[in-house]
């Protein structure tokens, strides 16, 4: 990398396709969870309410499947691009690989796996507590409230915390990217809307089969197209 670049706000949105490198599963690829799971069974208050032990078994599953992963490299080069610009992840992810690779500033839209919070009020900063990946979450163990446990992930139906800041952050973005993402999934995929016209839009997806107006795309999975991406930055700000 190149050492002397003029220093840039940029805002990246990732999502499932930077973190399926490590091992994760996705979402809605082909193959992904919820071609072979309900996902209102799964990820709802409505499905919590109805069999809390399936919903908990299946977090559960997916807190210990994180215990295996490691960051990998697209994850460890948006890292180290804070060397040179300000860097903010928008992450669909509610994995911490981001974290874990060095990103200091990242926005977790759809929740943590590695937090725990209440199921009577999910926002209760009361309530969010770091909890150990390896120690699952069971049948009557109570948040701060007395309510059960549940996982601190944003379920469908549910409010999505830090839009907002999302929107704003988009807007004054000097370049913003979109890595390993459908753009299917909303209000996340809105966020393409709010990055200004004039400024420089890249999306990394081998995949994706309609790309927003104004991106530049990057047709490679994440670890080949967040190089390539970096390479792009860099000579864009010399």
């Amino acid at each position: 990398m190149q050492t002397n670049p003029i220093r840039q706000k940029i805002v990246i949105l990732t999502g499932a396709g930077i973190s399926a490198e490590s091992g994760l599963d996705t979402f809605r690829d082909k193959g992904g969870v919820w071609q072979k799971q309900d996902p209102m069974r799964l990820s709802s208050i409505e499905g919590f309410e109805q069999d809390p032990q399936a919903v908990l078994d299946f977090y559960n599953a997916r807190r210990k499947q994180l215990l295996d992963v490691e960051p990998n490299a697209a994850h460890k080069m948006l890292a180290e691009l804070e060397q040179w610009h300000d860097v903010t992840i928008i992450t669909q992810n509610v994995d911490d690989l981001h974290e874990r690779a060095g990103s200091t500033h990242v926005i977790h839209l759809h929740g943590e796996l590695t937090k725990v919070t209440s199921s009577r009020n999910r926002l209760d900063p009361n309530c969010i507590k770091e909890y150990p990946l390896d120690i699952p979450i069971c049948l009557g163990d109570k948040a701060d409230d007395g309510s059960q446990l549940r996982p601190f992930i944003v379920w469908f139906g549910e409010y999505v915390e830090g839009m907002d800041v999302a929107e704003e952050l988009v807007k004054e973005a000097d370049i913003f990217a979109v890595i390993g993402t459908s753009l299917q999934v909303y209000p996340a995929a809105g966020l393409t809307r709010y990055a200004h016209g004039s400024i420089p839009k890249f999306v990394v997806d081998p995949n994706l089969a309609i790309i927003p107006t104004g991106f530049t795309h990057i047709k490679d999975n994440a670890t080949i197209g967040v190089e390539k991406l970096v390479e792009e930055i860099l000579d864009l700000c010399l």
